[in-house]
Parts: C-alpha cells; structure tokens; sequence
C-alpha cells in the first residue's frame, strides 16, 4: 500500500529530496482556477451565487444560510454532555496555550525625550472558515475561535457547510461549539464560496466584509484564500493534510502505522511519510498498515492516500539525511520517533510532535497547541493559526521638541541625498525662526 524510495548511498540536495515525494499538485493547480471562479461569483452576485453553489456542491436549497438563533439553542440542548465536556477541556487548554501567543507591549527609550512603543492590535472583524464535508470538526471552531477572542477581536463571524442530512442546516455540534464559546454569527455556506463571501460581504445576508480569514479545508478553501489574498488578510493555505514520520530502529512500528493511518482518513490526497534509517523498522510499518488500514472505518479512503505518490516510506543512511529530508519537505505535522530527538534541528514543520506519546491526534484536539497549520511546504515560511495571525504590530513614535531637534541635521542630509528635499523641510518647518536650528 505505501511505497518505499531507498535514498540511502545518494546525496540529493533539497530540491531533489522535496521533489521525491511531491504533494497533489495537479489537484491544487484544478482547485485554484475553479476556486477563483467561485470566488469571482460570489463577489458578482452574493447570496444567489451561494444558493446555487450550495445546490450545486452541498445538495441543499432554500435553506437558512444566516443560522437563526433557535438552531443554536435546539443544538446546545441536544449536544452530548461528553462532548460538551471534551469541547470545554479542548477550549480551555486551547485558551491557555493562545493566551501565551500574545506580545506584551514595550517601550523602547531611543534617546532623551525619544520613544517608540511597540504594540499588537487586533484586527477588526474575523470570518472563519470550519470544514464540513467528509467529516465534522467541532474542534476547529475551537482552534479557530478562541485565538481570535484571546487577541481581542471584536466581531466574530463563522462559516461552516449546509448539511444535506440536516435540512440545509450547519451540523449541529458545530453549532453547539460556536455556541458554547459566544459565536453567534454563524452562516451555512461551504468551500470557496463561503471565503468569497467574507472577503467581499454578502449585503442581503447582513453579511459585512472582514479583515482576516482563518480556517482549514480543502483545496478549494486554499486556493479560495490564495484568490482573496490582498484583499484580506489570510493564514497559511491549510488544504490536504499531512505527517511525516522519522523514526529510529528502536520505534514502535504499531504506533507509526496508527498515526499514517490517522492522518489518511482525512482525505484521498492526504500525505503520510515515513522516514527511517532502519529496513526492519520499514517492514513492520508496511505489515501493520496492511493490517490496521482495512480494519478501519474509512479504508477506502485511507488506502487511496497511502497509495497515491504523496505517500511513501523513505530509507535513509544516517540522521543527517533524515532531519535534511524533513527541514525540505517541510510537513504539516512532524512526529518524531527518535532516542535522541532534538527537536532544535527540525525547522521547517507546522508543528512537532515530540516521542512515542505525543501523537498528531493530541494536538488535533486537547494538546493546546493549534491544529490550523500550514500545508504544501509552507511551514518554511508561514506559521500556523495562532493569536498571532489577528494581531498587528504597530509602532507608536513619539518625540519632543529637543529630540526632533538632535536629529534634524541627519534627516536633512538623508532627504537631500535621496532627491527628496521636501521631507527635510518637513523638520525644518518647526525650527524656523529659531537662532538654534541645525542646519
């Protein structure tokens, strides 16, 4: 089911060991161009381009697309009190570990009577974006919403599929979690479509364009955000979901099987890799997966993503060669089944699971990390979801009089030396007349 790629006696620089186990590229190349169109409706037409896009890939019409508050309360009371309890630990350990995400402010004394403050606003209004398609994930309202509220966004507003088995509504424990955390703008509306309408406002719908959008999903809600992107503020493109392994011959090769496997059931397109300096430890994953795989709820979808070329075991000499694979892939998810892990070497992941007993599944729910994390060899530039992504460094510059004054004369020789004599006048202004003005 996985296929192996033996790298050991090569040496391959980055380029070539990314390109070995390359992501669905043609499918976020197909995405992006019918995202943008769907986007580019939505901002044409608003609430009937929805209507017929949610017909279209929801197989639901007439529905409610702004959530009444009934559904709310018809959601809450019907939510199962253990996943009410798990939402309400998963909120909490998510609200400790985004209440540390946020700068304290400082003031930096530059010189006598010069000071510059540094700051962190947070944007305005948010629009995030909750998958709703081959499975429910109560817990990104949790990642997502709860970052938010800890930067100190005022206007929250969510988006999550119409659901054919439930009249057109939004599922109901989404419902029940955006409701358990005070999210009451709430709109049934899914994919590209829904991240055109937060981009660009929907006037019928009381729908008001936001600052920032957030959220997991598919390749269309990637390549909706990359179609927006300019227009609003964005995270990283989360679309098909991925883990890479690297393990050492002393790991257990049920448990790496386990968390291939977890991964997979995601999506067909979903990257699971396993790298490994040790053949036997090779051997035992691919027996397990045959094992395990079939035995699950969702096989059929797990087998396609371990047989699709995003997936494969790779064997490397030494661990050198399996950080330097790791730090050029650059995955979603890293776990890292190793004596000596040292996770310092590994910089390029969304985020990093360290030993045996901190699975990716830990962090997809209750570890207080973030689940919303950058896809497709992001990690090497972007960061994932966190109070950060709301939150806007700004620069507050304050200087007196005789501060100015001590920095007049270098202002001017800059001004003139770049042609732009206007901006040393600028200062010059608020010394004329006065017998000490540097000149």
């Amino acid at each position: 089911m996985l296929r192996t790629i033996d790298l050991r006696g090569r040496a391959l620089s980055p380029a070539d060991l990314t390109a070995l186990v390359p992501r669905a590229t043609v499918a976020r190349e197909e995405a992006l161009a019918v995202a943008t169109a769907v986007v580019h409706d939505v901002a044409e037409r608003g609430e009937t381009a929805l209507r017929e896009q949610a017909a279209r890939f929801d197989g639901v019409s007439d529905h409610a697309i702004r959530v009444p508050a009934s559904h709310f309360d018809e959601a809450l009371a019907n939510l199962d009190p253990a996943v009410r309890a798990a939402l309400e630990e998963a909120a909490g350990r998510v609200r400790r570990g985004s209440a540390a995400q946020v700068p304290t402010p400082v003031t930096t004394d530059i010189a006598p009577g010069a000071r510059v403050h540094q700051r962190w606003q947070p944007v305005r209004r948010v629009g995030l974006y909750v998958p709703g398609g081959k499975a429910v994930y109560p817990s990104s309202v949790v990642m997502n919403v709860i970052p938010a509220q800890v930067a100190g966004v005022r206007e929250i507003a969510l988006a999550s599929p119409p659901q054919s088995t439930h009249g057109g509504r939004v599922h109901p424990v989404i419902l029940a979690a955006a409701r358990l955390l005070g999210v009451d703008e709430v709109y049934a509306m899914g994919g590209a479509g829904a991240i055109g309408a937060f981009a660009y406002g929907v006037p019928s719908l009381g729908l008001a364009p936001v600052d920032v959008v957030t959220g997991p999903g598919n390749n269309f809600v990637a390549s909706a955000k990359r179609a927006v992107a300019g227009r609003v503020g964005t995270d990283s493109e989360a679309g098909a979901t991925e883990i890479l392994i690297v393990a050492d011959a002393d790991a257990d090769p049920r448990l790496i099987a386990a968390d291939l496997i977890s991964q997979a059931e995601h999506d067909e397109q979903a990257s699971a890799v396993l790298v490994t300096t040790s053949t036997d430890l090779a051997d035992a994953v691919v027996r397990e997966v045959a094992d395990r795989a079939p035995r699950t709820r969702h096989s059929a979808r797990v087998a396609e993503a371990l047989r699709g070329e995003q997936s494969a075991i790779v064997l490397v000499d030494d661990r050198e060669t399996a950080t330097a694979f790791s730090n050029a892939y650059a995955p979603e998810h890293l776990e890292l089944h190793l004596n000596d892990p040292r996770p310092e070497d590994f910089v390029h992941a969304g985020a990093v699971f360290v030993g045996a007993h901190t699975p990716v599944s830990l962090g997809d729910y209750l570890a207080g990390s973030n689940h919303v994390l950058p896809t497709g060899g992001q990690a090497r530039y972007a960061p994932g979801l966190s109070a950060a992504t709301f939150l806007r460094p700004q620069q507050v510059v304050e200087y007196d009089r005789e501060a100015l004054r001590a920095v007049h004369g270098a202002i001017v020789t800059l001004a003139d030396a770049e042609a732009l004599p206007a901006h040393g006048e600028a200062v010059t202004a608020r010394f004329e007349g006065d017998a000490q003005a540097t000149t």
